[in-house]
């Protein structure tokens, strides 16, 4: 056996192996470098991120300001900000809304941001209220009620209810602020079709909290007393409640008589829905998604009317043709007779003069998406759980598809009409707005009763525009109105 002490220089050199080992072990890590792949733009303040620039440009009336600055700046294809607390990357011109609507589902998702989801749907943690799951049982529904084939049955519904409107709140007065009577009529008209609900009292009780809700639905969810979010989320609450106790009355009524009234409003279809299973949804899923359809109607189509309205005042020799075309329908109708589907694909004008309002005046702000894969666009890196944003901002008043941007000129909208994905107020994709018929559908039937029973003229010339969610005249756009001599 050899006793003989090892050599201290194999000490020295196992003691330099461990200390070297153990630097690599513990080691600090450096944070990665950014990756140089992602979009360009800067994401602001933390958790604020650039909203407050954002939506200032929307209260000082352009709302384009914020993404023209920041495609100039950065990108024409796509650029990095941060909006509601998310990273973002904003996707502008027509290919970028087409790459964005043909991998619906497939590298994107539609998303909603935390204070849409806490206004309409207030409880995540119910596995029924999820957002997904909900509007995934409730998609295959509200399409079929708001499709071509089945409206054609609610034309004449439209056309007694927009008469009895004009009647009542325009022919009586002289002088009308359009904003607020816009959003009573689209309201009271969701109300009729979608709930079967025409008692103006009850009309009434529903509408009062819906601009709160509206004002705080995107926003910074800060849920303390004096925040617009805080609001909404109090009305979204008292709304739900009031559309729960429907709800209940008429599921006594479908218990009570069922093939009376099975398919008569959306309501009804959705209560009897079962899914494959034989599952019925939650009558708190129905809920929130009759409060989100109300929203919409409440919001954006009032938004498109009262738009309609400002620019027909403004332009006297669109409003003629307007005029023109509407009465051609009336003379071939008989005294009383109420519009129907064949009426509404006469007014290709009118919905021309509507597109072009839509076009320069958005009545949506835009849409969000969520990666739910790494993807390259424009040669940069999307990393997943990123939020995606389109915004009708980088096509709209764009020359390049748009000539002559700022003009108010409907023509633009004959024949083909624009390029693809340059012009999408409705979105694109499987994920499409299912209610624009619906909204074509009423906004024309409107313009056809107000254009045939009055001419008008604003009487703030300047009136500004402010956007929040929508465009809206800071002063209610306040119109005298002259009706036409019989």
């Amino acid at each position: 056996m050899d006793l003989s002490f090892p050599n201290p220089l194999h000490f020295v050199v196992l003691f330099a192996s461990l200390f070297l080992l153990l630097l690599l072990i513990f080691k600090p890590k450096k944070s990665p470098p950014a990756n140089p792949k992602l979009p360009p733009g800067k994401t602001g303040w933390p958790v604020i991120g650039e909203t407050l620039e954002y939506v200032m440009a929307g209260r000082n009336g352009n709302p384009g300001k914020f993404v023209d600055e920041r495609m100039k700046k950065y990108s024409h294809d796509v650029f990095k900000t941060s909006l509601l607390g998310e990273n973002m990357a904003v996707f502008c011109g027509a290919a970028g809304n087409k790459f964005l609507f043909s991998n619906e589902n497939k590298l994107v998702t539609t998303w909603y941001p935390d204070s849409v989801q806490k206004v309409i749907l207030p409880h995540p943690s119910h596995a029924e209220t999820d957002v997904g799951l909900g509007v995934t049982r409730m998609r295959s529904i509200v399409p079929e009620f708001l499709k071509p084939e089945a409206l054609k049955n609610y034309v004449s519904i439209m056309d007694s209810t927009t008469r009895q409107h004009i009647e009542e709140k325009w022919a009586q007065n002289n002088e009308v602020k359009v904003v607020p009577l816009a959003k009573k009529y689209t309201f009271a008209l969701a109300c009729r079709l979608f709930l079967s609900i025409d008692d103006p009292k009850h009309v009434a009780k529903l509408s009062n909290h819906f601009a709160r809700v509206t004002d705080g639905l995107i926003s910074l969810p800060l849920n303390f007393p004096g925040t617009s979010f805080y609001r909404a989320v109090k009305a979204g609450n008292m709304i739900r409640e009031e559309v729960l106790a429907i709800i209940k009355q008429r599921k006594m009524e479908l218990s009570e008589k069922r093939d009376a009234t099975v398919g008569i409003d959306l309501l009804s279809r959705m209560l009897l829905y079962t899914d494959e299973n034989g599952k019925f949804v939650s009558e708190m899923v129905i809920a929130s998604m009759i409060l989100g359809l109300l929203i919409a109607s409440f919001d954006t189509t009032s938004a498109l009317i009262t738009s309609v309205v400002n620019y027909l005042a403004e332009f006297p020799d669109i409003y003629s043709k307007v005029l023109e075309e509407q009465m051609e329908i009336t003379k071939s109708k008989g005294p009383n007779e109420l519009l129907n589907w064949d009426d509404i694909q006469k007014m290709k004008y009118s919905w021309s003069v509507a597109n072009e309002t839509m076009r320069l005046a958005p009545p949506a702000q835009g849409f969000f998406k969520v990666a739910i894969s790494d993807f390259t666009f424009a040669g940069f890196s999307i990393p997943t759980g990123w939020k995606e944003y389109w915004t009708p901002y980088s096509t709209n008043k764009n020359p390049t598809y748009f000539p002559n941007p700022e003009k108010f000129d409907p023509s633009r909208f004959e024949g083909n009409g624009p390029a693809p994905y340059t012009f999408v107020p409705f979105g694109g994709g499987p994920r499409m707005c299912p209610g624009r018929e619906y909204a074509r559908v009423e906004v024309l039937v409107f313009i056809h009763n107000v254009v045939t029973k009055f001419e008008w003229e604003k009487l703030i010339p300047n009136e500004k525009i402010v956007y929040i969610t929508s465009p809206i005249p800071a002063n209610g756009l306040p119109i005298r109105l002259q009706p036409h001599k019989k």
